[in-house]
């Protein structure tokens, strides 16, 4: 099934629901349904369309099925670790060499990479498994989680209503927008990582500074006396 035909059946579906059918789908995507979250967003965007939902309420919905979807793979990873590649279910969502991949760019960029993952459907299982395997505390993670989903679920949502019925049109602007927002993400990401690394840097020689000067100030202190310079009381001849 296409994404055009993905996007009319859940119209249907989401039409004798509501509100209710968006959460279950979001939550379920989270969890591994193979379906986009795109897919889903803009349906609700298309219910908004036709007046069904009001904007603020599916924003709403939509945003807290999305961050406890998300929350299941990463406290699979917490829990489990990496053991947990080797339940099969598990290692068809998250494949092991997509996430040795993954490992590295976590360990470059840490919490930007996180951040990162909302805006690429392929990583987002995977990006949040491994968040949770590295033991990030999952406060961290939902406010990262959070950010992302405040950029991504209202555009989503209000391109499927700005186009409406114009399901093909929709289809390409999304793929553009997408394309804008990952492209926003990582250059943010990106300038966050360079302003880390000079700081770091500048606080790395600031400390080294400090251990030559304190050395000189010990080597000073413990040099021998000039000659000709008293050395303690001196005995009467």
């Amino acid at each position: 099934m296409g994404w055009i035909e993905q996007t009319s059946f859940l119209s249907g579906i989401f039409g004798e629901f509501s509100y209710l059918a968006p959460f279950v789908v979001l939550v379920l995507c989270g969890m591994g349904l193979p379906l986009p979250e795109e897919v889903s967003l803009i349906g609700s965007g298309i219910l908004y369309y036709r007046g069904e939902v009001e904007f603020i309420p599916i924003v709403v919905v939509c945003s807290v099925a999305i961050l406890l979807g998300d929350s299941a793979p990463f406290w699979l990873g917490r829990k489990y670790g990496t053991s947990a590649l080797k339940i099969p279910w598990v290692a068809r969502l998250i494949h092991p060499e997509r996430f040795e991949r993954m490992k590295v760019r976590f360990d470059e960029h840490g919490n930007w990479a996180t951040f990162a993952c909302r805006f690429f459907a392929g990583v987002r299982i995977p990006g949040y498994f491994l968040a949770g395997t590295m033991g990030m505390r999952y406060a961290r993670f939902l406010l990262l989680d959070f950010l992302g989903v405040m950029v991504s679920v209202p555009i989503s949502i209000y391109l499927g209503k700005l186009f409406g019925g114009k399901v093909d049109e929709l289809e390409r602007t999304m793929q553009d927008m997408h394309l804008i927002l990952a492209f926003l993400a990582l250059s943010l990401a990106l300038i966050l990582v360079v302003r880390h690394r000079r700081q770091r840097t500048r606080r790395s020689l600031a400390r080294r500074a400090r251990k030559l000067a304190l050395r000189q100030g010990q080597a000073e202190g413990s040099a021998p006396p000039e000659r000709g310079e008293a050395q303690g009381p001196q005995l009467p001849r």
